[in-house]
């Protein structure tokens, strides 16, 4: 029996809670579904599977692309699944997503990127985020009792699907966060990194220190934050490591996502010999 929330937001915004969810992720579902909605001009108990490919068909004429298309394919199968409890599937087809690779950088080029980093603690944070291939929000979320630095590796919490993760801790960053805990006097529960007005920095800051950071190692690629994760990814596979270990450091559900370093790596590092070479 289908169930129709009076709040249908509070709904959405409850049982992602519920599933720990990002709140970004329920804001965008509330959008999408509100959207829908709209566009349907029907009451909730009203719409159909037939009102979902007319809306997601709408998009595609209107150019929109495929990501986009399936982020609002993503929360009416939610809404429909999750919220209304309706036992009907959304197999529905949208526009694919191009395969795009994303963006690296060299061995070489992350070197030159980081020593160009003049303030020893941003540098720090850009050599810790690349070092252990974490996003933006895990490194600024980071706490000192996060790290175990005992045994060489710390935990994500609450990472992206709102998942806790292993990372690696490299042998070159270790004594530098360490002296930095002690520098500074860092609490155990509290922020790894703080700012010097003792605030949290903002995701903005990060940006700003890495694109001026390629300006001034003369990198003529356009550099993100997440250039540095895509470029662990790439260089651990590079260096023999499995695609199994590098899905697990990442946090990826789906081993398909992990897969698109393979491409990215350099074909003659990757360990792989042509059959007829063995008879």
């Amino acid at each position: 029996m289908s169930y129709y929330p009076i709040d249908v937001e509070r709904a959405i915004k409850r049982e992602c809670e519920r599933r720990r969810y990002s709140p970004k992720t329920a804001k965008t579902y509330i959008h999408c579904v509100n959207k829908f909605l709209a566009f349907s001009g029907k009451s909730i108990d009203k719409i159909s599977k037939i009102d979902a490919s007319e809306f997601l068909h709408h998009l595609s004429e209107k150019g929109k692309s495929g990501s986009t298309i399936n982020v609002y394919l993503m929360a009416i199968r939610f809404l429909f699944m999750d919220i209304l409890r309706k036992n009907i599937r959304l197999d529905i087809k949208y526009a694919k997503i191009p395969l795009k690779l994303p963006l690296v950088l060299t061995k070489e080029e992350v070197r030159k990127l980081i020593n160009s980093i003049s303030n020893e603690k941003h540098r720090l944070m850009v050599g810790f985020m690349y070092s252990a291939g974490l996003r933006v929000s895990e490194m600024l979320d980071m706490k000192v009792s996060d790290i175990d630095f005992r045994n060489n590796y710390g935990f994500v919490r609450q990472g992206k699907g709102g998942k806790d993760r292993i990372f690696i801790l490299s042998m070159k960053i270790k004594p530098k966060i360490q002296e930095l805990i002690t520098k500074e006097k860092l609490e155990s529960n509290g922020l790894l990194f703080i700012s010097n007005l003792g605030r949290k920095y903002t995701t903005r800051s990060i940006q700003k220190i890495i694109k001026k950071a390629a300006l001034n190692a003369e990198i003529e690629k356009k550099v993100h934050p997440h250039t540095l994760r895509h470029s662990f990814a790439t260089h651990l596979i590079e260096n023999g490591y499995s695609i199994n270990e590098v899905q697990a450091l990442l946090g990826h559900k789906s081993l398909e996502t992990t897969m698109i370093y393979v491409h990215l790596a350099a074909p003659n590092m990757l360990k792989i010999k042509s059959p007829i070479d063995t008879l």
